[in-house]
């Protein structure tokens, strides 16, 4: 998967989408002027087939946006973040999924292409993207834990989302 920013984005966004490069099997590219076909085909040059583009609000991380190699929209997340200076390493080719979110879970599990977390490992939180049910103005609250089970950043604050196939 590639991560980008909107042009111009605030170095909150650019720390956010490194953040996220660090936590998911994802290499971060920085957008400069590439129009969206420019960034596209970097994608196939780069032998992905998925990409999220990270908008901005008041220089925040506000949305994310996951494309298929052709720009069709899979999901779009309107979000806020916390970017957490949390040390600790994720190993990505063991990074599985566990949402609590059942109507998300459908959806967000093939496009993000991790694996859902199975019996085995649903005791240990290592190596875990946790998407937890919300509270108060967020639908839901996505955790990343290490290879020992500790909390480690960012944390989004999911507000709501919309599966274009869906509408």
């Amino acid at each position: 998967m590639l991560i980008t920013t909107s042009r111009k984005p605030s170095q909150r966004t650019r720390t956010f989408a490194r953040s996220l490069e660090r936590v998911l099997n994802a290499k971060y590219i920085n957008r400069g002027k590439m129009s969206l076909r420019d960034v596209l085909i970097k994608l196939n040059n780069l032998n992905f087939n998925r990409i999220i583009i990270i908008s901005e609000m008041k220089g925040n991380p506000s949305r994310m946006e996951v494309l298929n190699s052709s720009g069709d929209s899979l999901i779009s997340l309107n979000v806020t973040v916390s970017i957490t200076s949390l040390s600790g390493r994720i190993e990505k080719d063991k990074l599985c999924i566990r949402c609590e979110m059942e109507e998300l879970k459908k959806d967000i599990i093939p496009i993000l292409g991790i694996f859902a977390e199975d019996n085995e490992r649903s005791i240990s939180n290592s190596n875990l993207l946790w998407i937890k049910t919300g509270h108060k103005d967020s639908e839901g609250v996505v955790e990343f834990y290490d290879q020992n089970g500790q909390l480690t950043g960012p944390k989004i604050y999911l507000k709501n989302y919309l599966n274009p196939m869906d509408v």
